[in-house]
């Protein structure tokens, strides 16, 4: 039985027209973003209004009444063609409206989902500062309240979706006091954008997702009333690790769309392509290396279905998660470096879509936990 007879009728419209979506709007202009490295707005308008941003949420909040696995099921087909439209909407979903979702008050919800989930405004979390990303020990920014008011200072770092014209909320993570055993007490805090004293400081530099907004950001004396914090008090880590661990069945399901469409143009381009009177295809080396490519796909498509099956139940999934974003990163990475040589010299030209794959992909091993923070939580989990 093969994975598309596992999904019901409504999952496989919503595949076919996100991925027509991704064909004949997504790609046709994906290099002349990559190659500006401007944001895709009139894109990320059209995703607004058919709905994808919306996809895991309540219809009360403005939502499409569906749930995680449906989010995953259309970024692995933007994912496919674009990886920066891909994170565009993760990162608008998981991290930007997902924790007021799953923290936030009744009165937060009301204020911030439906247009964040119109796709109309962009969220992002800061939780990443310049030297502390997984050790929360290492955290500096700061937040008092003074007045009725928390004042936060301190830098974020990597924080996408934060400088859009769009961008309208950064929950924030910050130092609020000690606990009883003297360690430091994180929450998390919402930051209308803009705030005076908020500063996105101008954007990365980066290898990839040239077409992602991604910045540092500066927190000078940033005043939001008390009633901005999101979720108890202190528990602002312990929330953003779940967030995390849903987080990263959605980075398996970008990275399980790479690794497919590295296998897609693999496939076209070796039944185009001829080398001594016949396509490349038909040489073994060739068709050999492409089905390993394909075998990495579907084991990633594997693991992260099972982990979303197992989220969706209520199942413990943390382990499962780590698996799939650890095999379906490296899946990416894999099928990137074989699309680029099956290409030859072609697949060094930016314009080559496995090209931009081969510099993207590579975010896909460290983002939302590294490669090795994986291995230590599945370790974690066998006892280890």
């Amino acid at each position: 039985m093969s994975l598309d007879t596992q999904l019901s009728d409504e999952q496989l419209q919503l595949k076919k027209i996100v991925q027509e979506f991704a064909r004949d709007v997504v790609a046709p202009v994906s290099y002349h973003h990559d190659k500006t490295k401007t944001f895709p707005y009139d894109v990320v308008k059209q995703m607004g209004e058919m709905g994808l941003f919306g996809l895991p949420f309540p219809e009360e909040f403005g939502g499409m009444g569906g749930d995680f696995f449906a989010l995953c099921l259309a970024l692995e087909e933007l994912a496919k063609v674009d990886q920066s439209v891909a994170m565009t909407l993760e990162a608008g979903c998981s991290l930007g409206a997902m924790p007021v979702y799953r923290f936030g008050t009744q009165e937060q919800k009301e204020q911030w989902l439906p247009q964040l989930c119109s796709g109309r405004a962009l969220g992002a979390f800061g939780l990443t500062e310049p030297g502390a990303g997984s050790d929360a020990g290492g955290s500096r920014t700061t937040a008092r309240l003074e007045n009725g008011e928390w004042v936060i200072n301190g830098t974020k770092a990597f924080i996408t979706n934060s400088g859009t014209d769009i961008s309208t909320l950064v929950t924030v993570t910050a130092v609020t006091g000690e606990s009883a055993t003297g360690k430091k007490e994180i929450s998390s805090i919402l930051v209308p954008i803009p705030t005076k004293g908020y500063t996105a400081e101008p954007p990365y530099d980066k290898v990839g997702w040239h077409a992602s907004d991604t910045h540092p950001l500066t927190f000078d004396d940033v005043r939001v009333p008390e009633a901005n914090l999101l979720g108890e008090k202190g528990r602002g880590y312990a929330n953003f690790l779940s967030i995390l661990d849903e987080g990263r069945i959605a980075i398996a399901a970008v990275a399980t769309g790479v690794a497919q469409g590295c296998v897609d143009e693999s496939v076209k381009y070796a039944k185009e392509r001829e080398a001594f009177g016949k396509p490349i295809g038909q040489n073994q080396a060739i068709s050999f290396k492409i089905a390993r490519m394909e075998a990495r796909a579907h084991v990633a498509r594997t693991a992260y279905y099972d982990a979303a099956s197992r989220m969706l139940s209520g199942r413990p999934f943390k382990k499962e998660a780590s698996i799939a974003k650890m095999i379906a990163g490296e899946a990416a990475m894999d099928n990137a470096r074989d699309a680029t040589q099956v290409h030859g010299g072609y697949g060094f030209m930016n314009e080559y879509l496995v090209s931009r794959h081969y510099r993207d992909s590579k975010i896909l091993e460290v983002g939302e936990g590294t490669t090795e923070v994986q291995l230590m939580l599945i370790a974690r989990d066998l006892g280890l």
